[in-house]
């Protein structure tokens, strides 16, 4: 079964991507995923892309939340990724 990866685009100071970063890792209870951090500041076209939406998550490069962070949502979305394969 391929490994599933999670892109938690964030940037430094923000509490936002700190919630969706903490809440993320609670899901590693329950699947199997590696979390990979970017931090937006480090590119000018990551910057213009995410910049007002951070933090945004990729589920295997797929955009599936941005803002405001639900574990639900996220929960549901790995638990598609599974059923999958």
């Amino acid at each position: 079964m391929p490994q599933t990866i999670i892109t938690l685009y964030t940037r430094k100071r923000c509490s936002l991507c700190d919630k969706a970063k903490n809440m993320i890792l609670e899901l590693q209870d329950q699947y199997k995923f590696s979390l990979e951090e970017i931090y937006i500041e480090k590119s000018d076209e990551l910057t213009e892309r995410y910049g007002i939406m951070i933090p945004v998550v990729h589920i295997n490069g797929e955009e599936v939340a941005f803002g405001i962070i639900n574990k639900m949502d996220i929960s549901n979305r790995l638990q598609e990724k599974t059923e999958n394969f």
